[in-house]
């Protein structure tokens, strides 16, 4: 008896210790220097001895590993093995890796020259004679393995393509804790910043192009909504946006209501836009040679240049094992000095990422237009790990700097090496936008059909705050928006930092809602002692759901400006919603199926595509028509799991 004792206790003690362990996620691809997907690829992690195999897909994942840094070997027949040091696995956290490995022998490399004209004496950089693009032939990736090839026999990599050499990085994610329920009668104020970036909307479409599953914390359901544009009604007066609401059931739970905000943004003309003091800063380290990330990079940027006017002037720094100017300040009416000087960029070096931001900083504050749109447009895929290398340093910088009026917008590019979460931040600190660049038509997207709010703000620190009527609503919750959340008392403070619209943008939001008098039981507090919740009488037949409270700032301005407009019932039923309200709520329910949610209620894909298909609308772009074919590759994959 005692012995079973003993072994109890052991049992226990083990795990409490294993569950005081911090641990992570590592997963991954892998993949051959021609692009395809190598299966059968023995991954081990050395410290522990741990080791797996690689799927069809080329894919692989341990699922707890305790924290730490770990060194990985990756084995193939016919294949030079590689080995990774350096790997950081943090508690909570997923990391992504792309290896991409070579057949053997291995493929000769080309020296990179160093680049000498406008740089620092300590400059290395790859350079090469302007030539033609072969952008398209690059990405064009190979046919897959056919069903009853062995691992082992692998498609050659294609001989006009220059060997692009082996990347390995990570990509990380911040945690994303959703919005829960709260009781109103408890907590009537809901308070938050505007967000327009799009990035996890592309990001989530190359998983899935991939044939694979987002990681959940790459999902963020309001950059998904706000990838699409919404046929809202024109500002009128003074104010730069217009505010729409609409309040309908929500199809993907019956006993709850959806109410949906949307935001308008005045569209300048491209004309009339003031002059650009643009500075490219782009990332040409090592981590960027692989054809979606530098060969994408000087196409999109291309896109961009051939847009600019002769009042616009451009510069570019560039950053590998140490940061350089190489084009001056140049008048977009000299387009192909720019284009020239975007052809010579080649890949090579470390990330010195914080000096290049300074750099960066510097020369648009040198050449600064106090009329102008003063902009840094920082291309990477994140990875910073030479110089001011740590997000807070760099997040405090660009604060400081935004007070000065040079705003900040970052495109991400590539997989593999992807610091989302880093990008995010730089961007919202910087007044700017987050974007992810996966394809030349994303690129046109976000840098030619939407340049004005790419590049021009009409509106910063927007703010919303709502005020829910406890007579009409019971609970309430945000959807999306995890990190744009604010203090109730941020939302008078105009020194507390929020989101920018840009010309011609649209912010949309829903709040999802527990009508008053629901029987469903909400999570909450204990009944308050000393005070007690009363509600005002005056508006008890006022047929008010809400309130929302809007702050704002013109571009030039620190001080607010303050909106308030009410929203009144009945709740329309979703099928008589507007086309906006339908489709945006199609692609929220799509978010919460790809995350899993615990809110997702009666969610499905079929719902999603049914109410897409009707909510399509014109559809000139083709975005929309893009998305339901998304969600049908993404249930293809959730079916298969």
């Amino acid at each position: 008896m005692r012995n079973k004792l003993y072994l109890g206790f052991g049992i226990c003690a083990l795990f409490l210790c294993l569950a005081a362990v911090a641990v992570g996620v590592l997963t991954g691809k892998v993949k051959s220097s021609a692009g395809g997907a190598l299966p059968g690829v023995t991954v081990t992690v050395v410290e522990t001895s741990a080791s797996t195999t690689t799927a069809n897909d080329g894919t692989f994942r341990f699922n707890a590993l305790p924290e730490g840094e770990y060194s990985l070997q990756f084995d193939l027949a016919g294949f030079n093995p590689e080995k990774r040091q350096g790997v950081k696995i943090r508690a909570g956290k997923t990391v992504s890796l792309t290896i991409v490995m070579k057949q053997a022998p291995s493929a000769a490399q080309t020296v990179p020259a160093q680049l000498k004209d406008n740089a620092g004496p300590d400059m290395m950089m790859a350079v090469s004679a302007p030539r033609e693009s072969k952008m398209f032939e690059m990405m064009a990736a190979p046919p897959p393995p056919a069903p009853y090839q062995q691992p082992y026999t692998q498609i050659l990599p294609n001989p006009a393509i220059p060997a692009a050499g082996i990347d390995f990085n990570t990509e990380e994610y911040g945690r994303i804790v959703e919005n829960g329920f709260k009781e109103t009668t408890r907590e009537p104020l809901s308070t938050f910043s505007i967000d327009v970036d799009t990035a996890s909307y592309a990001n989530v479409r190359r998983y899935l192009t991939e044939g694979t599953e987002p990681p959940k914390d790459a999902i963020r359901i309001e950059e998904l909504i706000n990838y699409f544009s919404y046929n809202y009604p024109k500002p009128v007066g003074e104010d730069p946006f217009s505010v729409n609401m609409e309040a309908v059931t929500c199809p993907w739970n019956s006993g709850h209501n959806l109410v949906c905000i949307g935001l308008q943004g005045k569209k300048i003309d491209v004309a009339k836009l003031p002059a650009a003091n643009l500075v490219f800063l782009l990332d040409v380290s090592g981590s960027m040679q692989d054809p979606e990330k530098l060969p994408l990079l000087k196409e999109a940027f291309k896109l961009l240049v051939n847009q600019m006017r002769p009042q616009d002037y451009v510069s570019i720094c560039v950053y590998a094992g140490a940061a350089g100017s190489i084009l001056p300040p140049t008048n977009g009416a000299n387009k192909q000095k720019i284009l020239d000087t975007l052809d010579s960029l080649e890949a090579g070096g470390s990330t010195a990422g914080g000096e290049g931001i300074m750099l960066a900083y510097k020369e648009a504050k040198k050449h600064f237009n106090p009329r102008g749109n003063n902009r840094v447009i920082l291309a990477t895929d994140g990875d910073f790990n030479i110089g001011i290398s740590d997000t807070g340093s760099l997040v405090r910088f660009i604060e400081e700097k935004r007070k000065e009026g040079i705003f900040l917008s970052v495109l991400g590019f590539g997989s593999g090496n992807l610091k989302d979460e880093r990008m995010s931040q730089l961007a919202e600190k910087g007044n700017g936008n987050y974007s992810y660049i996966d394809t030349l038509q994303e690129a046109k997207k976000v840098l030619v059909t939407q340049m004005g709010g790419t590049l021009f703000t009409i509106a910063k620190d927007v703010k919303l705050q709502l005020e829910f009527n406890p007579l009409k609503v019971k609970a309430y919750r945000l959807v999306g928006y995890e990190s744009r959340l604010l203090k109730n008392e941020d939302f008078n403070d105009d020194t507390k930092d929020a989101g920018e619209l840009g010309s011609g943008h649209t912010v949309t939001a829903f709040y999802e809602i527990i009508p008053a008098g629901s029987t469903e039981q909400v999570p909450g507090v204990d009944e308050l002692k000393y005070q007690q919740t009363t509600l005002n009488p005056a508006t008890a037949d006022s047929g008010e759901i809400l309130t929302v409270k809007l702050r704002y700032k013109l571009p030039k301005l620190d001080v607010s400006k303050l909106l308030s407009v009410p929203l009144s019932g009945p709740v329309k039923p979703f099928e008589t919603a507007s086309e906006n309200t339908r489709f945006a709520a199609a692609v929220a329910e799509w978010g919460a199926l790809l995350r899993d949610s615990a809110f997702k209620g009666q969610a499905s894909f079929d719902q999603v595509l049914n109410i897409a298909k009707k909510a399509k609308g014109p559809d000139k772009e083709g975005y929309r028509s893009e998305f339901i074919g998304l969600v049908e590759k993404s249930k293809k994959i959730k079916m298969k799991e």
